[in-house]
């Protein structure tokens, strides 16, 4: 039986990599994407056994792109799945900012974002199933993270669009929006928020937070794992809160 296939971007770290060990774990051949070409190398070598891939590279460069659309095509000949976990944080100050540098993460993500489905939507030859990690910034406000929050709403509003234009390819794109997960972006200003006096107050001892922690990659990856899977096959254009109960609550 032909092993299933997997494209997973920003590979490199959190939840791409926990993603990543997952699918191969569970029998996917992984294509493994990031612009940190030492650690996807060295993941590599660390994933249960498999057909697996390296596409070096930006998601958002459109070299990348076609060079991925190559690579899958000699070695796979199709695609069963993406999961697009690749993003980008920093500080935005919008009325300080040219456009150019407030664009620049929501340019970046969302570029990404279509760029990979599309050539997901190339190499899908019979139905399959597409994921972009979203977050809860996309129905929440933060001070200095416009951007980031534009490009998660965009992406989540896009995964919708995507999933009626590519229903007829028997192709299903969803979205899950995490909230606090235990990863290299929770590190802010060489703190991590995590480990914060602010954090355990507003969100463990004050129960902001119902369960009290921030999630760790692998719980995210897992529901991407699911809806990648059989159990998932009358899901479609939908978000997916992954967030602990933060955002049921005041």
């Amino acid at each position: 039986m032909k092993r299933k296939t997997v494209l997973i971007t920003g590979a490199a770290s959190g939840i791409g990599k926990a993603a990543a060990m997952r699918f191969a774990e569970e029998g996917f051949d992984v294509c493994l994407n990031d612009i940190q070409d030492d650690k996807i190398n060295l993941l590599a070598k660390d994933l249960a056994k498999g057909n697996h891939l390296i596409l070096s590279g930006s998601y958002a460069e459109e070299t990348t792109v076609l060079s991925g659309e190559k690579l899958i095509k000699e070695n796979w000949g199709s695609l069963d799945t993406l999961i697009n976990c690749a993003g980008m944080f920093e500080k935005t100050y919008p009325l300080e900012m040219d456009l150019t540098r407030w664009r620049k993460i929501l340019d970046s993500m969302l570029s990404g974002c279509h760029l990979m489905t599309t050539l997901a939507a190339k190499l899908m030859v019979n139905g399959g199933r597409i994921v972009h990690i979203s977050s809860i910034h996309s129905e929440r406000a933060e001070m200095h993270a416009s951007s980031y929050s534009v490009a998660k709403a965009a992406i989540n509003q896009y995964c919708r669009a995507m999933a009626l234009e590519l229903a007829d390819k028997k192709i299903q794109v969803n979205a899950i929006a995490p909230g606090f997960v235990n990863t290299a972006m929770s590190i802010v200003d060489g703190q991590n928020e995590l480990e914060s006096e602010w954090f355990i107050n507003n969100y463990v001892n004050n129960q902001h937070l119902p369960m009290r922690r921030a999630a760790e990659p692998s719980e995210v990856a897992g529901v991407a794992f699911f809806l990648a899977g059989k159990d998932a096959s009358y899901i479609t254009g939908q978000v997916l809160v992954v967030d602990g109960g933060l955002t049921i609550t005041f």
